[in-house]
């Protein structure tokens, strides 16, 4: 009788310094990261789109996304057999988030990265329209809290056919511009990259989207492209008030380890 009876002062005793584990702002998010195309803009094949799809994925798992609340897309899948992605497919897109969002049901992030045109966007063989994508968007998210980036060409013209009181909407360029970087010799998209680069200093996604803009502006000037792409930032009135109180990540930016040199940054 003695030992239960401290072992049970002894479980009353740790249970007072023990607290659950804290649930993050994410963890009952929906994502949707989808590669559009495989090709560059010259017709190459090109990873650029690939890349920014699976290290975007990472990071999201570091910002408390649970892995199975993640899909991915790629257009070709079978090359990439560590990370799984599924086939880029407008009608599979639409089947699966649906399903996924059933699941979880916090919110959605959605980011696409392909190439743009006025009035759609590539994804896997086809120029998927905007309005597609909004169907998507609109029957699997509704009035959830909503975060939408979109990284491609023309992207702006997401922002009148997407914008509602719970949406975040980040786009590469402005409606009538084009926005940089789809060579089959870089790693990422200018927007891509500017993004990724600045995931690990912030702790908000307006902080994001300002930082990234400058990124942006930095490498456009440093490449003497032109006209600049201008991404654009519409911010719902819902959403507003909890993108800097609830809503909030922190990224650590791994050091490189004792001895071995940092890889270097693209910069072409």
């Amino acid at each position: 009788m003695m030992s239960r009876a401290i072992f049970a002062s002894l479980a009353i005793f740790l249970a007072m310094f023990v607290s659950p584990a804290v649930a993050g702002p994410f963890d009952n998010w929906a994502a949707l990261v989808v590669a559009g195309d495989s090709r560059a803009h010259s017709g190459a094949e090109s990873q650029v789109f690939d890349n920014a799809r699976r290290d975007l994925v990472v990071d999201l798992k570091q910002m408390g996304f649970a892995a199975d609340h993640i899909q991915q897309y790629s257009v070709h899948p079978e090359l990439d057999p560590d990370t799984k992605p599924l086939k880029s497919d407008g009608a599979t897109i639409y089947r699966n988030f649906e399903r996924l969002t059933d699941q979880a049901t916090g919110g959605c992030f959605v980011y696409f990265t392909s190439h743009g045109a006025p009035l759609g966007i590539v994804v896997g063989d086809q120029l998927v329209a905007i309005r597609s994508i909004g169907d998507v968007i609109d029957n699997s998210c509704h009035d959830r809290p909503t975060i939408v980036v979109i990284s491609a060409c023309f992207s702006g013209m997401f922002i009148p056919v997407l914008r509602a009181n719970n949406r975040v909407i980040f786009t590469a360029a402005r409606p009538d511009r084009t926005s940089f970087g789809c060579s089959e010799d870089l790693k990422y998209t200018f927007f891509d990259q500017c993004v990724l680069e600045t995931l690990p200093m912030v702790q908000d996604f307006l902080t994001l989207a300002d930082k990234t803009k400058t990124c942006v502006t930095e490498r456009e000037t440093k490449e003497n492209v032109m006209p600049p792409s201008e991404p654009q930032l519409y911010v719902g009135t819902t959403i507003a008030p909890a993108l800097k109180q609830s809503y909030t990540f922190m990224l650590k930016a791994e050091s490189p380890a004792p001895g071995v040199p940092e890889a270097p940054k693209v910069t072409n």
